[in-house]
């Protein structure tokens, strides 16, 4: 059977009861860095146990190695260094792959840092996207950007120290208004979670009031825009008035079509039920 386990994200005292019995108890531990799991696992005496490196550039051969045990009947445990496995975290190839095979699965709910920051941000978290982390490349990072501005829902995006305040520069090009959050540490010490609009959280960057160090969880706020609900009587109005123009009815529906981004069929339909 493979277990996928949440460690904590920070604070040791956010792994569950369940987590360190079946730590306990698998055959197996497979996780992204063999040394941080060892120090988790010394801390909550858990010895005697194999473990079996599993990271992103070994994902596909460490999941063939991993299916054989369990296919011997052996139990296995997947985690990663920090939060749930398989969240912009190594993972999916091998459940994939436990799921073709027939192989039971069994999720540990646990920390997560995505969530965690949301929750506190006070940014509506009724509905939200996961972006994990954004590309590098900075003509790729605005197209990103640009199209997680425009959505309807709040988003949770991943970044590193040393990106972050890039990220942010570039939201400050597209929308300096536009209420986030940075969050970082979270859980440890010197958590420290700041919403703002993006204009004064680029401020508290240069102030030195928002530390470059830890991972960094941004939360991105809802557009506010609502699309307008183009009435069919609307559209025939608009159709009509450039027929009446001169221009053939065709190239009016088209015209018309392309400007509220809707079916030209459909256009077509409405105009040609009315005349």
């Amino acid at each position: 059977m493979l277990y996928l386990v949440a460690t904590p994200i920070g604070n040791l005292e956010d792994i569950t009861y369940r987590a360190l019995r079946i730590l306990n108890e698998v055959d197996i531990i497979a996780c992204e860095d063999t040394r941080n799991t060892q120090k988790l696992l010394s801390h909550f005496e858990i010895k005697n146990k194999k473990l079996i490196s599993y990271h992103e550039h070994n994902e596909e051969n460490s999941s063939n190695k991993l299916l054989e045990y369990l296919h011997d009947g052996l139990d296995v445990a997947l985690v990663s260094d920090a939060g749930l496995p398989c969240i912009s975290d190594p993972g999916y190839i091998l459940v994939k792959k436990c799921r073709q095979q027939n192989i039971k699965v069994i999720a540990l709910p646990g920390a997560n840092a995505g969530l965690t920051a949301l929750i506190s941000s006070g940014i509506e978290s009724y509905n939200y996207s996961f972006y994990g982390f954004l590309p590098r490349k900075k003509s790729e990072l605005e197209l990103r950007l640009k199209s997680i501005l425009e959505q309807n829902t709040t988003s949770i995006i991943y970044e590193s120290p040393h990106r972050i305040r890039n990220v942010v520069e570039v939201l400050s090009e597209l929308e300096s208004q536009r209420i986030i959050s940075i969050a970082r540490e979270l859980t440890k010490m010197y958590e420290q979670i700041e919403t703002d609009s993006v204009e004064n959280i680029l401020l508290k960057f240069d102030a030195e009031q928002i530390k470059l160090k830890g991972e960094f969880v941004l939360i991105i706020s809802p557009s506010q825009i609502v699309e307008e609900k183009i009435s069919n009587e609307k559209l025939l109005l608009e159709v009509v008035s450039l027929v009446e123009t001169g221009m053939k009815n065709s190239e009016a529906i088209k015209t018309v079509a392309k400007k509220y981004n809707i079916s030209k069929r459909e256009v077509y339909n409405l105009y040609h039920e009315k005349y």
